[in-house]
């Protein structure tokens, strides 16, 4: 942990000294809506995180406002893909980010052994 002059700023450095990889990884990676972020207490990437995947079900809502299910089955099919396809990129960077966070906030001791 870095020396900082901020006593908010030390003690979340301490919250997330303190908080597990894999759990903060899991628990991003599986929802895929940021909550490893709550776990973490690390509430600005929370809040990215969710309005990412927010404009992303937005954007998807609007983009397939005006197509037919009936007479475009393959379009629809490809537009829940993209969809689909999306969120799982954004909690597979989400996860990775959570992880690497975590394991840089440790001490030196405990990334030598994991």
């Amino acid at each position: 942990m870095t020396p900082t002059s901020n006593p908010d700023q030390a003690s979340q450095e301490a919250i997330l000294a303190a908080s597990s990889p894999w759990v903060a990884v899991v628990l991003n990676l599986v929802p895929g809506l940021g909550t490893g972020y709550i776990y973490q207490r690390r509430w600005r990437a929370y809040w990215i995180s969710s309005g990412l995947a927010t404009a992303w079900f937005v954007a998807g809502g609007v983009l397939s406002q005006n197509v037919d299910e009936v007479l475009m089955p393959d379009l629809v099919q490809q537009n829940q893909l993209i969809g689909l396809g999306g969120l799982l990129l954004l909690a597979v960077v989400t996860a990775t980010e959570a992880g690497l966070a975590a394991r840089r906030a440790q001490p030196s001791s405990r990334q030598a052994n994991p």
